[in-house]
């Protein structure tokens, strides 16, 4: 083979490879997943779980649609719930139900 014949072929093997290489990123790969909203997630719940899995923290809607935040204490003998849709919008309640503490 020729000097010049080597270089046309290395010079079209390179080509080949670009020009194969950005159509099969352009066909093959998936494209990426939109979000419902640029500026923002839509979601009935949100959860916050301690390393065990359970639950420390929640922010969410109840079965009649009122929202609420709930912390429960590391222990979980303490829970702190603020909602605007109860008469009492914080309360500190023990496990057994028993209320500690409430502001209206």
């Amino acid at each position: 083979m020729m000097p010049k014949q080597i270089l046309a072929l290395c010079a079209a093997a390179f080509l080949g490879g670009i020009v194969g290489g950005v159509l099969s990123t352009q066909s093959l790969l998936p494209r990426p997943v939109e979000a419902q909203k640029p500026n923002g997630i839509h979601a009935e719940e949100f959860l916050l779980l301690d390393a065990k899995g359970r639950a420390r923290a929640g922010l969410g809607l109840d079965a009649n649609g009122e929202i609420g935040l709930v912390l429960r204490s590391k222990d979980g003998n303490r829970t702190l719930a603020l909602s605007p849709d109860e008469p009492s919008v914080i309360k500190l309640v023990e496990r057994g139900g028993r209320i500690l503490w409430e502001a209206p």
